[in-house]
């Protein structure tokens, strides 16, 4: 192969990646824990208060359009006690959006 095909071929290549490759978009991973009684309700409130959260996270940054990953959950035995029990619940979400990482508004 001559060199100037090898050229040819390189500048394909990074046209080929450089079409593929999607639009900046920056990413943070952001939690919230509740520590209640049971589990259920803990789980739910984490879940809930996660999500207004994230809203108000964006908000307070100028972010009008964010995409949130599934949460995940997880939830640990804070006390148990032979009545009841109690657990600290901790949801996270991956919140992306597309250019860099405005400041948090006042």
């Amino acid at each position: 192969m001559t060199s100037r095909n090898v050229l040819a071929a390189a500048a394909a290549g990074l046209l080929f990646v450089a079409a593929a490759a999607p639009a900046h978009a920056e990413c943070t991973r952001l939690g919230f824990s509740v520590n209640d009684y049971g589990k259920e309700g803990p789980m739910r409130d984490a879940k809930e208060l996660l999500g207004k959260y994230i809203a108000k996270w964006a908000a307070d940054r100028g972010i009008k359009k964010y995409t949130v990953s599934k949460e995940t959950m997880k939830c640990e035995l804070f006390l148990d006690f032979i009545v009841f029990d109690e657990h600290t619940c901790h949801a996270e979400a991956t919140v992306c959006w597309s250019g860099s990482m405005p400041a948090k508004k006042n």
